[in-house]
C-alpha cells in the first residue's frame, strides 16, 4: 500500500523559531513554490498591496517574484487584472487587489462607508457626480478616471477632479470596482456589471464578515495575534475578539510574545524541517512586513520605510528591502537601477557571517530587472565591505 506523510502533531505552544516557520511557511516563503502562478498566489495571501513607489519593479510584481521567481510582468498583470483575473481592488490592510471570493466578506466595509457618507475629499454636487459617472460607465463600458473626464484638477497629487472623487466614492461603497487596471490606473466599472451576481448577491451580516476576514487573515498568516490578525484586513480588535470562537483559529502560546496567538487550521505543515527557505529581497510592502511590532516579534528586526523621510533624515535609504535568507532577515539594501546596472546605494548588513547570501539576493534580483552587474555604494558596518564585495565578485 502506498505510504503517506503523517500529519504534523497537534502542539499546545511553539518555540519563537517554529512561530516563524510557521509564518514563513504561510506566506509561501518556505516550502515548495506555489502551483498556479501569480493568480493563485493572491488566493493564498489574501490580498497583495498595491503602490504606486517603483525602485526595482512596483511592490506587487516584488512580492510575485520574492515567491514565485522571474515571472514575466505581463503575465502578473493578468493575473491580477483583466478578464481572465478572479480578483478585484478595495482597501484591505491598504490598497490591495483582492481574490474574487472576498467581495461578500468586505459588504461590511462598505457599509459602514456608505453610512459615513463621505471620504476625505468632498464632492461640490454629490447625487450629480454619481449619476453621471455611473451613466458615463453604463453608456460607455469601463474607463479610468481620466476617460471619465480628468483626475486631478491641476494642483497636487490629492487635488482630485469631482468624477475622480465620485467614481473612488462608489469604489468605496461598492457602487463601482476595480478589476482591471491600465497604465497602472484604476479602470472603474460598475459592480452589477463587473462582480459575478452569485458573489454580487450574496449580502453577509457585519458578524460573518468580520469572521470570514479574521480566517482569511489566519490562514495566510498560520500564527497571529488579535493585533495581528486585525492589521491583515484592517479590522478593529474589539470585532476580531467577538468573532474569534467561531473561527478555526485555535489559542496556542508562542514563546516570547506577550500576548496570546492563534494557530490557523493546518499551519503546523509549515514545521516540517525539510522544507526549503528563499534568499530574496523583500518590498517593503509585502504582506511579510505589513505589521512591524509582528515583524519584530518575529525576525527581532526594527524597520522602518523611509520613502517618506526627508532625505536628510534617512538612515538606511529611501527604499530600504529587507534581506530574507532562509528563516532570517539578515539585512537592508536600498537598491536603485542606473543604466543596466542595480546599484546597492546602501548595505545594512545584520549578520556579518550572511554576506554570501545578500550578495547572492542582490545578484539574482539584477538578473530579474534585466541588470547586468551590481554596484555598491556603501555598506554598514564598514568592516563588512570588503567581504560582500568579494562575495559579488565570486
Amino acid at each position: 500500500m502506498p505510504t503517506t506523510s503523517p500529519s504534523p502533531p497537534l502542539h499546545d505552544s511553539l518555540s519563537a523559531r517554529e512561530a516563524t516557520r510557521i509564518a514563513l511557511s504561510a506566506q509561501g516563503l518556505r516550502g515548495p513554490r506555489l502551483t498556479g502562478g501569480p493568480g493563485a498566489l493572491v488566493h493564498h495571501l489574501r490580498g497583495i498591496q498595491l503602490d504606486t513607489i517603483s525602485v526595482l519593479a512596483r511592490s506587487h510584481e516584488l512580492v510575485s517574484y520574492a515567491r514565485l521567481g522571474a515571472v514575466p510582468k505581463k503575465k502578473i498583470e493578468e493575473a491580477y487584472w483583466g478578464r481572465r483575473s478572479s480578483t478585484f481592488e478595495y482597501w484591505s490592510h491598504a490598497a490591495c487587489v483582492l481574490p474574487l471570493d472576498l467581495w461578500p466578506a468586505f459588504g461590511a466595509k462598505r457599509r459602514a462607508r456608505a453610512t459615513r457618507g463621505f471620504r476625505w475629499h468632498q464632492l461640490q454636487d454629490h447625487q450629480r457626480s454619481c449619476t453621471e459617472v455611473v451613466d458615463r460607465l453604463r453608456d460607455a463600458g469601463p474607463l479610468t478616471a481620466r476617460e471619465l473626464g480628468g483626475a486631478k484638477r491641476g494642483g497636487t497629487w490629492w487635488d482630485w477632479s469631482e468624477v475622480k472623487i465620485a467614481a473612488e466614492w462608489m469604489l468605496d461603497v461598492g457602487t463601482v470596482v476595480c478589476r482591471q487596471r491600465r497604465g497602472f490606473e484604476r479602470v472603474y466599472d460598475l459592480a452589477e456589471r463587473a462582480i459575478p451576481d452569485a458573489l454580487r448577491e450574496n449580502e453577509l451580516d457585519d458578524e460573518t464578515c468580520g469572521r470570514v476576514l479574521v480566517e482569511s487573515a489566519g490562514r495566510a498568516m498560520g500564527v497571529a495575534t488579535v493585533a495581528d490578525l486585525a492589521a491583515y484586513h484592517g479590522l478593529h480588535t474589539r470585532l476580531v475578539r467577538s468573532v474569534l470562537a467561531n473561527t478555526s483559529l485555535r489559542p496556542i502560546r508562542v514563546e516570547g510574545w506577550r500576548d496570546q496567538a492563534y494557530l490557523a487550521d493546518g499551519a503546523e505543515a509549515g514545521l516540517r524541517s525539510g522544507l526549503r527557505g528563499r534568499t530574496v529581497l523583500l518590498s517593503p510592502f509585502d504582506s511579510l512586513l505589513w505589521d512591524r511590532a509582528r515583524l519584530e516579534r518575529l525576525f527581532q528586526l526594527t524597520y522602518r520605510l523611509e520613502a517618506y523621510v526627508p532625505a536628510p533624515k534617512r538612515v538606511v535609504g529611501y527604499f530600504a528591502m529587507p534581506v530574507l535568507s532562509k528563516e532570517r532577515l539578515v539585512g537592508l539594501v536600498d537598491p536603485k537601477r542606473v543604466g543596466t546596472s542595480l546599484h546597492a546605494r546602501h548595505v545594512v548588513v545584520h549578520d556579518a557571517r550572511a554576506v554570501h547570501e545578500i550578495a547572492d539576493a542582490l545578484r539574482d534580483a539584477a538578473t530579474w530587472v534585466g541588470c547586468d552587474d551590481v554596484v555598491v555604494e556603501r555598506v554598514t558596518p564598514r568592516v563588512s565591505s570588503d567581504a560582500l564585495r568579494a562575495a559579488l565578485r565570486g
